[in-house]
């Protein structure tokens, strides 16, 4: 599974309605509060719960943005968070359903940007793609299950999605993206 570089900054992330966004800024809150650094601290405090559907080292946002036009980067897709999930370094989070609707906004995202020349991570691609909004990038042993109670405590999670964004987090970037076609 994952691994995630430090490197691997760059994201085009799809954000939630304001409802499920409260609802996992409060999850991270009560992670907080138990000893499991969140998101909600990481480097400069301007995470938002997302939806990563691609990464790479660098991304350029307005050479994204023309490879996605004409594309509803951010449709208003509904999720159904119904599950927790760890990746390989103690990363913790919350999967969405994989619906058919997801999955083919993902493919035709990633097509578009094959084709502009755009190179993403290897995780992030059609068949390796796992759904995933990240809770904790560190979770410390001692603390999973108490995060993971606290996790299945405020499941089932439903989301739509309504805002895009390329964000590079590392380099402190962040280029908005529109959300119709």
């Amino acid at each position: 599974m994952e691994v995630l570089s430090p490197t691997m900054a760059a994201a085009l992330e799809l954000y939630l309605d304001p409802v499920a966004t409260a609802r996992l800024r409060t999850l991270w809150n009560a992670l907080e509060a138990e000893g499991v650094p969140t998101l909600r601290d990481l480097t400069h405090r301007k995470h938002r719960p997302h939806l990563s559907i691609t990464s790479a080292d660098v991304l350029d946002g307005p050479a994204v943005e023309a490879a996605l036009q004409g594309l509803a980067i951010a449709p208003p897709i509904k999720l159904a968070f119904d599950h927790i999930g760890q990746f390989l370094g103690r990363v913790l989070w919350l999967g969405p359903v994989p619906t058919a609707e997801l999955l083919a906004h993902h493919a035709a995202v990633h097509g578009r940007l094959a084709a502009a020349g755009i190179e993403t991570g290897s995780f992030y691609q059609p068949g390796a793609w796992v759904p995933h909004c990240t809770l904790s990038m560190r979770v410390p042993l001692v603390r999973m299950t108490d995060a993971i109670r606290l996790c299945l405590d405020m499941l089932p999670l439903e989301a739509t999605v309504v805002g895009a964004a390329v964000a590079d987090h590392a380099r402190d970037l962040y280029h908005p993206l529109p959300t119709t076609a």
